[in-house]
């Protein structure tokens, strides 16, 4: 009796560990230009590739209490919003100077004489789809000058998780050169996030915003609601964080209702000009760019780091949404993991 009792234990302890296991599913729906990530169910993420951004992008980024960490404008405004940067969308990969052409800055809002001057990140195929207690997406795209040339092959893998209340972005970029590229040293890059409104710098000055109905609306002085605050690997806070170095950086902020989400992006030492500067602005953009030096310190001598023709190059990202304050040493903690994972 004492054994079949201890057996029906174990059994019922194993279905409590597997109804507490999360499923990622990772679902193609290609006839609308999307592949939609939830975790039990609950949207986490899509990656999507509308014509009107001209790059790929994860669009949402939704904490696993439910609260959207990105902000809408272009693909879904919400009211309150800014409407600057209609690049800005969800997150993304590129750079501002790509051999003179600019990816990181082209949109539908474009004006025709400028396009000549801009790169497009096309979406090729998606390689595989992989649903479970992690989900896996791997895509290919193909960067193309505004001169018609395509200069890099683009794989992109995507694993996505959640433990607990957080939930967790890999990102690994492999760039072949199809011809020789230089990515002149320029602050517009490489990985980006625009963050929702109540994540953005109290200290940041009025701007655009939507109204009620989607209209562009200008507001002067602070920003109502916008509690973000920056920290990165090396104790500066806040606005001054822009164009120093780091590991990691988080930025925390609390919603009107009181929730609190902090985002945060891990450096590789495997990366190029590791540990990347952070072009992390109050507006709303966070982003990693190891390939900007003398843009950010006047110092440092100029980049222009080089993939020749046939050569690959790789960048390895950790992007987490926590719905809650993150302490220095559960990042530090983390940030190991991460190095000891690649």
């Amino acid at each position: 009796m004492r054994s079949l009792l201890l057996g029906s234990l174990l059994v019922m302890g194993g279905l409590q560990v597997a109804a507490a296991a999360t499923k990622v599913e990772v679902k193609a729906d290609e006839s609308h230009q999307r592949v939609d990530v939830t975790i039990d169910g609950k949207p986490f993420t899509a990656y999507v590739w509308p014509n009107t951004l001209k790059k790929p992008v994860l669009f949402p980024l939704v904490a696993a209490d439910g609260v959207t960490v990105t902000r809408g404008y272009p693909l879904a405004p919400r009211e309150t919003e800014r409407v600057d940067h209609p690049h800005h969308a969800g997150l993304w990969f590129n750079y501002g100077n790509a051999n003179g052409f600019d990816f990181w800055n082209n949109s539908d809002a474009i004006k025709p004489e400028q396009r000549p001057k801009m790169g497009t990140i096309h979406h090729d195929k998606i390689v595989s789809a992989k649903s479970g207690a992690k989900g896996e997406l791997v895509v290919d795209s193909v960067w193309e000058t505004g001169a018609g040339q395509k200069i890099f092959n683009q794989r992109t893998k995507y694993v996505f998780s959640q433990i607990g209340d957080q939930r967790t972005v890999d990102m690994t970029v492999t760039l072949t050169a199809l011809d020789k590229v230089v990515f002149h040293d320029d602050k517009e890059g490489v990985l980006g996030i625009r963050v929702a409104h109540f994540l953005e710098s109290a200290t940041e000055k009025g701007g655009t915003f939507a109204d009620a109905s989607g209209r562009p609306t200008p507001v002067e002085g602070s920003t109502v609601g916008a509690t973000g605050v920056y920290r990165t690997s090396e104790g500066i806070t806040g606005d001054a964080v822009w164009s120093t170095r780091g590991k990691w950086c988080e930025l925390t902020g609390h919603t009107a209702d009181g929730k609190t989400e902090t985002i945060a992006i891990f450096d590789h030492t495997g990366n190029p000009n590791y540990p990347t500067y952070w072009h992390a602005r109050g507006y709303g953009l966070f982003a990693a760019n190891p390939l900007g030096q003398k843009i950010f310190d006047a110092k440092q001598p100029q980049l222009d780091y080089t993939v020749e023709k046939g050569a690959s190059t790789k960048f390895c990202y950790r992007i987490t949404i926590s719905s809650r304050d993150v302490t220095v040493d559960e990042m530090n903690k983390a940030s190991a993991a991460f190095e000891a994972e690649k």
